[in-house]
């Protein structure tokens, strides 16, 4: 059980600065701290203390054990830190990515947002032991926070109408839905994506491409095995991203493809994108085999796309629209019902005055 102590809390400080001191125990999942920060505040975050795990040799401090073999088994709330080790995040949503804290963690915000810690470890680890943390904020200056009155260009209907409603595959078989859109340069795609946990899969033309993963229980490998290619404009994709489920291992990730538009706004290329999230495994209606079995409802994806890009503070804006056919209801490639309300997704990346694509 995670028990959260208050030891202190300097109410007479300015509201420039905060500082607070909590004491957390292995077992609880993500504890509150009650700061809320504001994006360009700088914070920083010592722990000291000892944690003894039931199956470790030995205790293990806030940097946590070493990583082994069998961490890839586990479900921990950051699956590339070791064991015990302390982490944190701004915000509750499911798609923000946490940090490591370990003895220290110094940074600026990116967004605004609660600030959580945690111990990082799955829900069937036994440990005993605490961290002691010290948590000090100083407030961001106004200027930090300038990019809230970013103005971005809007998006036209007949540019949004140029763009295909939804991918295909080699067959001609529709499928996916375009349900996002990405306004930016290359390098502030790929560096948000980065930031947001996004790891690059390797694309596949073969049919089966799910083999190896049902031989595997490594999430690291489930993520960056490849991935089928769809096409549109009559190409494959450009690049596909994927990131591991939190709460599932082999069977789940969420993903999608994105290619390059022949358009452009406001200087900016133009991206369009189709996600998914696999929520396990289905029969693939083209040649039962075995396929993704896909969240129905789409929506959901592509909202938990926004939401992470928009957790890494390098976005300018989110918006929505909606095309003059929109696919409501549909099937994937695959066979598999999905719905939507709809709408696709626009982010905005702030303007640049040089594009390198």
């Amino acid at each position: 059980m995670l028990r959260t102590v208050l030891l202190g809390f300097l109410l007479a400080a300015p509201l420039w600065a905060q500082t607070k001191n909590l004491e957390i125990q292995p077992g609880g999942g993500w504890v509150d701290t009650g700061i809320d920060l504001v994006a360009g505040d700088s914070v920083t975050i010592t722990a000291t203390g000892q944690m003894q795990f039931s199956n470790a040799t030995a205790p293990n401090g806030p940097e946590g054990l070493g990583r082994a073999y069998l961490d890839l088994l586990r479900v921990m709330q950051l699956n590339d830190a070791g064991r015990g080790a302390a982490d944190d995040r701004v915000g509750s949503s499911d798609a923000v990515r946490p940090f490591l804290v370990g003895p220290q963690f110094a940074g600026r915000v990116p967004i605004a947002g609660r600030l959580f810690l945690a111990v990082n470890q799955s829900a069937f680890d036994s440990a005993t032991g605490f961290y002691q943390v010290t948590i000090a904020r100083t407030a961001g200056k106004p200027a930090a926070q300038a990019q809230f009155a970013i103005q971005v260009p809007v998006f036209p209907q007949s540019l949004m109408d140029e763009i295909p409603t939804r991918v295909n595959d080699a067959n001609g078989n529709l499928g996916d839905r375009v349900n996002f859109i990405l306004i930016g340069s290359l390098d502030q795609v790929q560096a948000a994506l980065k930031a947001a946990g996004w790891v690059a899969v390797d694309r596949t033309d073969k049919a089966s491409i799910l083999n190896a993963v049902l031989d595997s229980l490594s999430k690291e490998s489930y993520v960056t095995m490849p991935m089928s290619e769809l096409l549109l404009f009559g190409r494959a994709q450009d690049f596909g991203y994927a990131q591991a489920d939190p709460l599932r291992v082999v069977a789940s990730r969420h993903h999608f493809r994105l290619w390059k538009t022949p358009y452009t706004l406001g200087g900016q290329t133009v991206w369009a994108g189709a996600g998914m999230h696999d929520i396990g495994f289905a029969r693939d209606d083209r040649n039962n085999g075995i396929t993704h079995k896909i969240d129905s409802n789409s929506d959901n994806e592509r909202d938990y796309i926004r939401d992470s890009l928009v957790n890494t503070g390098l976005v300018a804006k989110t918006d929505y629209i909606a095309p003059s056919n929109p696919v409501m209801k549909a099937a994937t490639a695959t066979g598999s019902d999905y719905t939507s309300d709809g709408r696709t997704l626009l982010v905005y990346f702030p303007a640049q005055a040089k594009q390198h694509e």
